[in-house]
């Protein structure tokens, strides 16, 4: 995991090094928005911690910042008064909140996909014995009808029992 820590206070580096040591993950420096704009286009970062004395000197001059971020999660922080422990904490609620995000958005596509595959497999029910119950039928056909019906089933069983498991 990387993060860049955007500030032009002194001790940025020491900062850095003691930020690594508590969060356990890679932490850089940029000294300005130049800077942290070379930094985002060499590497993707998992949070950009940004002075909030930069954003705030030149607001429209940190637009191009806040987009080159990409995936990043942007935190802004008052370096002047906050110290490394609530910089950490900062930065560790930015996590959870990612993840938190990151599992909502699971749950919501695996209910979208199973509810979209209960519809195929359901479809594929139905027709399938709506064809076998059509007379005549060539014995060769209804046994295709069959095992696909039989196997529609089969798959719906186990996205039922997928879903009382979950």
């Amino acid at each position: 995991m990387y993060a860049l820590l955007v500030t032009g206070m002194e001790g940025a580096a020491n900062c850095a090094q003691a930020l690594q040591t508590l969060l356990g993950i890679t932490v850089e420096t940029a000294n300005g928005r130049r800077a942290a704009l070379t930094a985002l286009r060499k590497r993707e970062y998992d949070l950009v911690v940004v002075d909030d004395s930069l954003a705030d000197a030149d607001p429209a001059g940190v637009d191009p910042l806040w987009e080159a971020i990409g995936m990043a999660l942007p935190v802004t922080v008052n370096f002047a008064l906050s110290g490394t422990e609530r910089v950490a904490r900062e930065m560790r609620a930015a996590l959870r909140r990612r993840q938190r995000e990151q599992e909502m958005a699971r749950r919501a596509a695996t209910a979208a996909l199973e509810t979209e595959l209960k519809s195929t497999v359901a479809g594929l029910l139905l027709h399938s014995q709506l064809a076998l119950a059509t007379e005549p039928l060539p014995e060769p056909i209804a046994g295709k009808l069959r095992m696909v019906a039989d196997l529609a089933g089969s798959l719906r069983d186990q996205l039922s029992a997928n879903v009382t498991a979950n």
